[in-house]
């Protein structure tokens, strides 16, 4: 009994463990794709869109404003960033991952950040 109740409290601190660090790593994610997004030289998606409960100033009108993105599935985010013409053939929105602007890992730390905007 003593053994099963060490090893409960082992696997229950070990899995508290794995829960913080996935938590942090996911935060460093959006944290870059915020980046992503606001700079000039890398996303560039604040120049295009407004995003919807964020505090932007000055966001861009010609794209659609971002919101309820929490409700996407990341793939059909991932499509859009990589190649947004395979479902838009006359979108203004560049292909960044097609083109090589955005490698996978942003367009994947974007998606992140994207979920965050309701």
């Amino acid at each position: 009994m003593k053994l099963a109740k060490s090893f409960l409290l082992v696997s229950i601190t070990c899995g508290l463990f794995s829960i913080s660090s996935f938590a942090s790593d996911n935060m460093k994610l959006i944290k870059e794709g915020e980046k992503i997004f606001n700079t000039k030289n890398l996303g560039n998606c604040l120049a295009c869109h407004a995003a919807d409960g964020k505090n932007i100033d000055g966001p861009g009108s010609m794209g659609p404003k971002l919101q309820y993105l929490s409700s996407w599935p990341d793939e059909a985010l991932y499509e859009k960033i990589y190649d947004p013409y395979t479902t838009n053939p006359i979108s203004q929105m560049p292909a960044f991952g097609k083109n090589g602007w955005l490698s996978d890992h942003q367009i994947k730390a974007l998606i992140a950040y994207l979920k965050t905007i309701n």
